[in-house]
């Protein structure tokens, strides 16, 4: 019997015993979900994925949710209060992958490894949609939060390099590191983009990458080759304001700099004075990017023209983006870690570059790979970019991740070897 036969049954009873022509309906006592905290979470974890943290209001959760938004702070106090929580969870959850199972210890390095990785790619697929959150947004955390969530991800790294020394006995500490952060950018580089590839193709397509790079026998550092003579000159006023509009939004953030605050860093009398160079923040943003995608876009018509290969011509480009990015660390960054603040206008320009860019070196990637479809070279080409910036974020020009050790594990990426 269904609800509304039962319904109908219960009102032709009513009148029948009262004598009345119609049934005085039952009052509906509507309760709260046992799993409302829940749904709160998974509902700002999707918004904060597509939007990005300042790109969502406590409003728009209730919205989705069909609440009020005084419902909503019964369960969090703030919309820092949602993000927090997103991001911790992704940690715990990066945490709980790289811990072996209390039986691993009957298994060998080989198989202790392979778990492990499988574990983070399986975790890093279903949690796609905010993966990047933690990559590009924890510096809008506070300061002690910030400091807490790296803390999980560096016992994360830890995790890993323990596991890849199992297997690596003779590698040095500082290469065990290097590879642990690659095998993770690798990874949580599928949250950066929306290039689709079925989970059966996706997770043996990164399981082998992430073998490779932790396989790869990497050069010895060279030292860091000097940078161009400065120009004598008195740069123009518009170089100056992007170049410290850029630093600013690297440190701060997008939304935490102000106009005010890159007059004050141009050494500007007043904020007004910008707006004779640009037309405002978004301008500045949008002119940064643009710079970035033409010295990208820009390099691959030489980089082919004077190669006599496919292979020669790719690991020109990877030499070039690496370079480029070791001389612009802050605005490779930004390229990445900004671009749902540009402005609408210019994103489509912008997209249109991007995607002309993966189209050709996922071109000159299947050409040199055969056994790879394009989407599966497109994802490769995506992580190696990923790559080269995560490895500087972690650690900086000098050091363990040296330019030559960078493009070995970039060309790794995109190769399948050195």
């Amino acid at each position: 019997m269904s609800v509304t036969d039962h319904t109908e049954r219960t009102a032709d009873t009513s009148s029948s015993e009262t004598g009345t022509q119609t049934a005085t309906p039952e009052k509906v006592v509507r309760r709260r979900p046992k799993n409302r905290r829940a749904q709160i979470a998974a509902e700002a974890a999707s918004a904060f994925g597509a939007h990005g943290y300042h790109g969502v209001s406590m409003e728009d959760i209730a919205g989705k949710l069909g609440i009020s938004s005084a419902a909503l702070y019964r369960h969090y106090r703030s919309k820092y209060a949602l993000f927090r929580e997103e991001l911790f969870r992704l940690a715990d959850v990066t945490v709980a992958a790289v811990t072996l199972p209390e039986d691993a210890t009957q298994w060998s390095p080989q198989e202790r490894l392979d778990h492990v990785i499988d574990a983070v790619i399986a975790k890093t697929i279903g949690n796609r949609s905010t993966t990047a959150l933690v990559r590009w947004e924890r510096r809008y955390l506070d300061e002690s939060d910030r400091q807490a969530l790296d803390d999980k991800f560096a016992e994360a790294v830890r995790l890993l390099g323990g596991v890849v020394r199992e297997l690596r006995p003779e590698l040095p500490r500082d290469d065990v590191a290097v590879r642990s952060v690659a095998v993770f950018s690798v990874v949580s580089s599928i949250g950066d983009h929306h290039a689709t590839l079925p989970t059966r193709l996706l997770t043996p397509l990164l399981a082998s990458t992430c073998r490779a790079l932790i396989d790869v026998d990497l050069p010895a550092p060279e030292p860091a080759r000097p940078p161009a003579e400065p120009d004598t000159g008195s740069p123009f006023m518009h170089e100056v304001l992007l170049s410290k509009s850029v630093e600013l939004f690297h440190e701060r953030g997008y939304q935490n700099v102000s106009v005010e605050d890159i007059a004050t860093a141009a050494d500007l009398a007043t904020a007004s004075a910008v707006y004779r160079y640009y037309r405002s923040k978004s301008d500045l943003l949008a002119a940064a990017f643009r710079r970035a995608a033409d010295i990208v876009s820009g390099a691959i018509g030489p980089a082919v023209a004077a190669s006599t290969s496919p292979a020669e011509a790719l690991s020109s480009l990877i030499d070039m983006y690496v370079q480029g990015s070791f001389a612009e660390r802050a605005l490779t960054y930004v390229y990445y870690a900004e671009f749902g603040n540009v402005a609408a206008e210019d994103r489509v320009t912008l997209q249109h570059i991007q995607q002309l860019v993966i189209a050709e070196w996922t071109k000159l990637l299947v050409q040199v790979r055969p056994e790879l479809t394009e989407a599966e070279a497109r994802i490769l080409v995506h992580a190696g970019f990923a790559l080269v910036v995560d490895l500087g974020r972690a650690f900086g020009n000098e050091g363990v991740a040296p330019q030559n050790r960078v493009v070995t594990l970039h060309r790794t990426t995109l190769f399948g070897h050195a």
